[in-house]
């Protein structure tokens, strides 16, 4: 097996991408469904403008619309039928507009430690607070080797090694269960899923002062060529994203060793990753009437040889 990339700085040209999530819940017997909530769609930014949007629900449900504390677009669907199956299928198309160059960074911010702007920290305070126990600070000691490693304190090189020792050092393990592991248990397992990945590295950032953000949205390859339609691998993506005074909120992907936003499509972000599920809901019925769920990502690009490589597990 050949070994991951280093992380690397991403660039790319614009790219108008169709991406089509689908979501499939089966249930042994008709049930009665409560309101579900959906985060699904992109919010328009530099980076990303939005050409058009369609949600499609099985059985039908009446949808309203809502932007959560973080600024997020969230949908609320409640429904009035019972039913066997609950199908949610989003999709959007948008032109993608990722980064063109390296992360410029303020000059004093170039170096470790640093400060953030007085001005800037009633505002990023509490994505710099640490979210998870950690007594033992195994995860500190973590972070901490990265400091040591770079003798001359360069910030990004810090983060890159961080991001690099995930992608490679770590295995990634598919899980078909909700939320996020403890980022003690991601560090002490080797392991995890791109969530657990995104979770050890803003814990570690946040360790050593910096702000960090969960992302949840998803994942293209512009490298792959032909004509055909290329499905994830069946669900959506994770990442962080880490507050650099001069490059703002970096996007930051140790499962795949990335950093910029080359082949990240951003959904909700989030102070933690409880707060960015793309579908919760409940239902009523018997307790053993759920059977299974699927959930499909698929991503094509409008010009040749700009396709999609595949999601992660959520």
């Amino acid at each position: 097996m050949q070994p991951k990339p280093a992380a690397r700085v991403a660039e790319c040209p614009m790219t108008i991408l169709n991406v089509v999530h689908r979501t499939l819940y089966r249930y042994s017997a008709p049930v009665s469904f409560g309101p579900h909530r959906l985060m699904m769609r992109p919010r328009d930014s530099h980076d990303l403008r939005l050409l058009d949007t369609r949600l499609s629900i099985q059985p039908s449900a009446s949808v309203r619309w809502l932007h959560d504390v973080f600024g997020n677009s969230v949908a609320i669907a409640e429904f009035a039928e019972r039913a066997s199956e609950l199908l949610v299928i989003s999709s959007f198309r948008a032109e993608h507009y990722p980064l063109q160059e390296a992360v410029n960074l303020e000059q004093y911010a170039q170096r470790y430690p640093f400060s953030y702007d007085a001005q800037e920290i009633p505002d990023i305070g509490r994505t710099m607070e640490r979210h998870y126990p950690d007594p033992e600070h195994k995860v500190d000691a973590w972070a901490r080797r990265f400091v040591e490693q770079h003798t001359d304190r360069d910030t990004m090189a810090i983060l890159l090694g961080m991001v690099a020792a995930i992608c490679n050092d770590f295995s990634y393990n598919w899980r078909d269960t909700m939320g996020t592991q403890d980022p003690l248990i991601t560090l002490e397992s080797g392991g995890g899923t791109c969530r657990d990945f995104a979770l050890l590295l803003m814990e570690a950032a946040r360790s050593l002062g910096l702000a960090a953000r969960f992302v949840s949205g998803y994942l293209y390859d512009e490298g792959r060529v032909g004509g055909e339609s290329v499905v994830g691998g069946g669900s959506t993506h994770a990442w962080a994203q880490i507050y650099l005074p001069g490059g703002g909120w970096v996007e930051f992907d140790p499962t795949n060793g990335l950093v910029g936003g080359r082949n990240l499509i951003r959904v909700a972000v989030t102070r933690d990753p409880s707060q960015a599920i793309p579908l919760s809901g409940s239902f009523t019925g018997a307790a053993n009437a759920f059977q299974d769920l699927s959930v499909e990502v698929e991503i094509t690009a409008d010009q040749a040889g700009e396709l999609n490589a595949g999601g992660g597990n959520e």
